[in-house]
């Protein structure tokens, strides 16, 4: 199955300077990746080149004797759409960068000869922690000397939800949901009574405040009516004026006979001229159509200012009150807000803030009600969801320790063990009690999660960085990342000497175990084991030079034609055997056989 539906890809890597590498560039694929070659060869330089290409720690010590600076880039394509990338997508945006035209991301660190380092995304100068970020979600890196993703205790937790499933991973929303909640609570509930004094005096504020608005009871838009309307009243006897000789103008003096020469005589006369030979020119007959409106339009607008002018009131009295009310307004304005309508908005967002406030006994008392639901609420969640992890965490250790039997570990187990963080009263922790016990309790619960490997009947549960040598930690990891594999966590995984310490069909079960996680994860192995090599899908060599460096064609990808050559070389370091070659093809013949089995 290739991963183009499964999420982000590493498609290149390119390290120039690392150790005994001087410039090479591995193309990376789908699917299962093998890096082989001699010892020596540069190749736990490719793992040590990731590593610091994804935020590992710097060491000065690498950087290739004479090149001034060790550089490793990177390229990795996003799929279109894909929800679980854009977390991924939207950090790199805050850091300023952004994929190229084709999605793919650019990544790069360098590390100086003095031990400076730097590192670019998308072409932008950004902290190397961003590339620790991004590691998070794309990559994780089992190595003997690597810093490893599952040793982190939040993140055993996570990886056990995921295996969980939908039950658990809709537990822990619903927790994480009520968490919130009674934390908002819980801290209201300390602020109003740890500042009581202070949250009293503002509710005298504003209760002030609200007292004088209501006492003068304004009304939406009232201070722009009035401004209109006072202005009306101070220049009642120049609008009578100007209407009444705008009406005249338009109408005549209906107490003179005669006809004047007004606006409306004077149309009635061009109403007539045109009139009269309308008839005989069309041009004529529009224009006298046109004085017909104009004189409709005439009457109209007499008609509006004659009703103008005996609507005006020039009442001293009302003027009066009008600049009374307009002082009231003014006082508001001067105090709460620019306008009526902003004063209005205030006095109602004070009324909202004003129960915030509220810090009386029985407000207290409602308060310390509501947050002893919400702990409830989230202590009986919490209690289901640790429930539904100890069942997850049996299966887990079950399933794990079966696949260490085929991984030369028969007698070794592995526990996820589940345990519940007790605390005192008195501690300030944020606590719930469940069962009659009182837990330390989070957004994910009250549970911690540690991965433990008991490495031989009757020995005691240890961490697994604490209970497990280099090669035997790798092997743990590998099988608990082929039981991890279909719920979700990183696409891209790297092992390096996994097979540390095996030999014969403990490889071939190590073999069989990477390819069925190249299924679902792009994985790149770097081995001394033929029979873990025959299973890759891609095999890449590290080719050293006769002066033991290697030059920029060190990487190079092996042909199908090629790879029983290679294999020969690490079955018995006979890469030119006839019989050597034959073991190999048989080799590659089992490998293709047991792939195809389980595909």
């Amino acid at each position: 199955m290739g991963l183009g539906s499964l999420g982000d890809v590493l498609e290149e890597i390119r390290i120039t300077g690392l150790g005994v590498i001087e410039d090479a560039t591995l193309e990376l694929v789908d699917g299962f990746t093998v890096v082989t070659g001699e010892t020596g060869a540069g190749k736990t330089m490719v793992v040590a080149g990731l590593g610091l290409l994804f935020g590992g720690r710097a060491d000065a010590g690498r950087v290739r004797r004479g090149t001034g600076r060790a550089l490793v880039e990177g390229r990795l394509r996003f799929v279109p759409d894909d929800p679980a990338q854009k977390l991924v997508l939207d950090r790199v945006a805050e850091a300023g960068a952004a994929p190229d035209e084709d999605g793919t991301l650019l990544l790069a660190r360098s590390v100086a000869a003095e031990g400076r380092s730097r590192a670019h995304v998308g072409g932008r100068t950004v902290p190397v922690g961003l590339l620790g970020e991004l590691a998070e979600q794309m990559l994780a890196v089992h190595g003997q000397s690597d810093q490893l993703r599952l040793l982190s205790a939040a993140e055993q937790r996570g990886a056990l939800d995921r295996y969980a499933g939908e039950e658990v991973t809709q537990l822990r929303a619903r927790c994480q949901e009520q968490y919130r909640a009674w934390r908002a609570l819980v801290t209201e509930l300390i602020d109003r009574t740890n500042h009581a004094r202070e949250r009293s005096q503002e509710a005298d504020a504003l209760r002030f405040g609200l007292t004088e608005i209501e006492a003068v009871n304004p009304l939406p838009g009232e201070d722009e009516e009035l401004k209109a309307e006072s202005r009306r009243l101070e220049h009642a006897e120049e609008l009578r004026i100007a209407a009444y000789t705008a009406h005249q103008a338009l109408a005549g003096d209906p107490t003179m006979d005669a006809e004047s020469a007004d606006v409306a005589a004077l149309l009635g006369v061009v109403r007539r001229s045109l009139s009269a030979v309308g008839g005989h020119d069309a041009v004529l007959a529009d224009a006298a159509r046109r004085a017909d409106e104009l004189a409709a339009l005439c009457g109209e607008l007499g008609t509006e200012l004659a009703s103008y002018t005996d609507s005006l009131d020039a009442d001293p009295a009302r003027l009066a009150a009008v600049h009374e009310r307009r002082a009231q307004l003014a006082g508001l304005t001067r105090k709460y807000a620019d306008t009526i309508d902003g004063v209005l908005a205030w006095a109602q967002e004070a009324a909202a803030k004003l129960a915030d406030l509220d810090t009386s006994e029985e407000a207290l008392d409602a308060l310390r009600a509501k947050r002893d639901e919400a702990a409830t609420e989230l202590a009986g969640t919490a209690a289901t969801l640790s429930a539904a992890r100890s069942g997850a965490a049996q299966r887990f250790g079950e399933q794990v320790t079966a696949e260490l039997t085929g991984l030369a570990m028969p007698h070794a187990r592995v526990v996820a063990a589940v345990t519940q963080r007790e605390v005192s009263a008195e501690t300030n922790t944020p606590s719930v009690v469940v069962d009659g016990r009182r837990l330390a309790v989070g957004p994910d619960g009250v549970d911690d999660v540690e991965l433990r490997l008991v490495s031989h009947p009757g020995a005691p549960e240890l961490a697994l960085h604490r209970g497990a040598s280099g090669g035997e930690l790798s092997r743990v990891m590998l099988a608990i990342e082929v039981v991890f594999a279909g719920a979700g966590g990183p696409p891209t995984m790297v092992f390096d000497e996994v097979d540390a310490g095996v030999g014969g069909r403990a490889a071939v079960e190590i073999g069989k175990r990477l390819a069925r996680l190249a299924r679902t994860h792009q994985v790149l192995v770097v081995t001394h084991l033929p029979q873990v090599a025959a299973f890759a899908d891609h095999h890449v060599v590290v080719v050293k030079d006769s002066d033991g460096s290697v030059t920029t064609s060190g990487l190079r990808s092996l042909s199908a034609a090629e790879r029983p050559r290679e294999l020969a070389r690490m079955l018995a370091g006979l890469d030119d055997s006839d019989l050597g070659i034959a073991h190999a093809e048989e080799l590659l013949a089992v490998a293709r056989a047991e792939k195809d089995a389980v595909a």
